[in-house]
């Protein structure tokens, strides 16, 4: 006598990493496209395609998994880094080429980037590791360079221009900057940031 064929498993994916990771992807995305307060547990065990109950056993809540998703990728470390690299010519070119090629290169990069500048309007954990890690890289990046005497003012006013711009092109959706091609934007406002981060 044969016996049934038996019935498909339901449920919980192969493996607890590899649904883990589904999780972790879904919420990247979800978190990047809208926002800390609009997404919700239930929808990212959905996007992920397992149940509320297992994001939470494996994160505990959506701070929690907020802050797992906010692993800033080292890619986006050296992009900045090597942007410093070089003489001081063109410098500012290359820090607003770095930065907006971080916030809108492939999504293993970006959307890591993007779901901390949405959080940061309503986490102030989120908004604390965005300031930390612009200061941080215009910071190292300027180090020997000239100004170091108000070099957290020229760190700060830099940063405040460049998350300006990001959050118009990819958040708010200005017009002019979102139609705006990157050369012609970091044409524009390459020099400022030159004269901001180093003087004449």
């Amino acid at each position: 006598m044969t016996e049934p064929p038996k019935a498909a498993r339901r449920g919980r994916r192969s493996g607890p990493e590899t649904t883990r990771q589904a999780v972790l992807d879904a919420a990247r995305v979800r978190f990047a496209t809208d926002g800390f307060g609009a997404t919700t547990i239930r929808r990212i065990a959905a996007d992920a395609g397992v149940d509320a109950s297992q994001v939470m056993q494996f994160f505990g809540s959506k701070d929690d998994l907020f802050a797992a998703v906010r692993a800033i990728p080292s890619s986006a470390i050296r992009r900045f880094d090597t942007a410093f690299e070089g003489p001081d010519e063109h410098l500012g070119e290359r820090v607003v080429r770095a930065f907006l090629a971080a916030w809108e290169g492939p999504a293993e990069e970006s959307d890591p980037l993007m779901a901390m500048l949405r959080g940061a309007i309503v986490n102030e954990d989120a908004a604390a590791q965005l300031r930390e890690f612009i200061q941080s890289r215009l910071l190292h990046g300027t180090a020997g360079r000239a100004g170091e005497q108000d070099a957290m003012l020229r760190v700060g006013l830099a940063a405040a221009m460049l998350v300006g711009i990001v959050t118009s092109r990819r958040i708010i959706g200005v017009p002019a900057l979102v139609d705006a091609d990157t050369e012609q934007i970091v044409a524009t406002v390459g020099p400022a940031i030159q004269q901001v981060l180093v003087g004449s």
